[in-house]
């Protein structure tokens, strides 16, 4: 049996954690599952740290990828698809990169299209339609910061150490962690995006996939690394 936990996404969508559930990465309810502190009450406080195991997926709920939103919507739905890919990477990471990324995005589509349409009877294989401009530009959008995010993982990882202050990497809730390691790649990286940008984006999804303690987190951090760049921080080589 599953155990979820469900919390509201951008624009009110529900987003639920599940406990046990397969995912692109394979069995994620396994005992690879890594832990992480319990969110708001797992931080420490004097005493010593509480843990419990990772949540093993983010399951965001389907993405209505086909109505109409604006750049902004797009490119927050864009970060939290990332957000959601790289926590699943964190966790199980795969053996083919490629074949992960393909299989995630067609696993957004088919939710997206089921709740639309309905879910396919037992044995029917469900008819994936070409992708819409909106599901293109989304991936657009996202794919680059999920590649750029793992390719710099180790870079991002130094500064969060750095400035956590007294916290060991792993003990970072893992949503937490794979937020910040996607913001600070858009920081150091994606000139085109202004800083506070990347700061204030990262810190609603941490509000709204962990606690206002997780955006407090994020927020101090990111202000650090922000305070470190050579560049203006509201501005973007567009």
């Amino acid at each position: 049996m599953s155990m979820s936990k469900s919390r509201r996404g951008a624009r009110g969508k529900r987003l639920t954690f599940l406990s046990g559930d397969a995912g692109p990465f394979g069995e994620l309810g396994s005992t690879e599952s890594r832990p992480t502190l319990l969110k708001n009450r797992g931080r420490p406080s004097g005493g010593g740290a509480r843990l419990r195991r990772a949540e093993p997926e983010i399951s965001l709920p389907p993405s209505r990828l086909l109505a109409h939103v604006d750049g902004m919507g797009k490119r927050r739905e864009a970060r939290e698809r990332a957000v959601q890919f790289l926590f699943q990477h964190d966790l199980n990471p795969p053996d083919d990169l490629e074949a992960a990324l393909e299989q995630f995005w067609e696993s957004q589509r088919a939710a997206a299209i089921a709740e639309e349409k309905g879910k396919a009877t037992w044995g029917q294989r469900l008819e994936l339609p070409p992708p819409t401009a909106d599901e293109a530009a989304m991936r657009l959008f996202a794919e680059p910061l999920i590649r750029g995010a793992l390719e710099h993982r180790e870079e991002s990882d130094e500064l969060i150490r750095k400035y956590s202050k007294n916290w060991d990497l792993p003990r970072i809730a893992a949503v937490d962690r794979n937020i910040l390691r996607l913001a600070i790649f858009e920081m150091l990286h994606r000139d085109d995006i202004p800083p506070v940008v990347s700061i204030n984006e990262a810190v609603d999804i941490a509000k709204r996939f962990s606690t206002q303690d997780s955006g407090k987190f994020v927020n101090g951090i990111l202000d650090s690394v922000r305070a470190e760049l050579l560049r203006p921080a509201r501005e973007g080589t567009c």
